[in-house]
């Protein structure tokens, strides 16, 4: 599926869909998965129907032994031995907002 061509409407739609089929794949209620996770009934309605919040996915992916899909949601980003010899423990707190500018150049729109 290309995401950058779809609204982001149209991606939490089928993000939701993908939890709804992945409960059902696991044989398990809307209820049964709210009162496992200690959400409300409608939150889940809410995520299924692509309106849920990341506290809310955690939750889910949690119980449906799904978290280690999330690597390949977002991956961590690597670091070479030369460019962590480099870092020496420090680690990036603020985006500079450069490098967003020449990346927005080279990908289509995402909106």
């Amino acid at each position: 599926m290309d995401f950058y061509t779809l609204s982001d409407k149209v991606i939490e739609d089928a993000l939701g869909a993908r939890f709804k089929a992945l409960r059902l794949r696991k044989n398990i209620t809307q209820q049964a998965l709210a009162e496992s996770t200690t959400l409300s009934l409608n939150t889940i309605k809410a995520l299924e129907s692509g309106n849920g919040k990341l506290s809310t996915v955690i939750a889910v992916l949690r119980e449906l032994g799904g978290l280690d899909h999330l690597d390949s949601f977002i991956s961590a980003p690597s670091t070479g031995p030369l460019r962590l010899a480099g870092i020496q423990g420090k680690q990036r707190e603020r985006a500079s907002g450069k490098r967003l500018k020449s990346q927005q150049r080279m990908k289509p729109n995402s909106k």
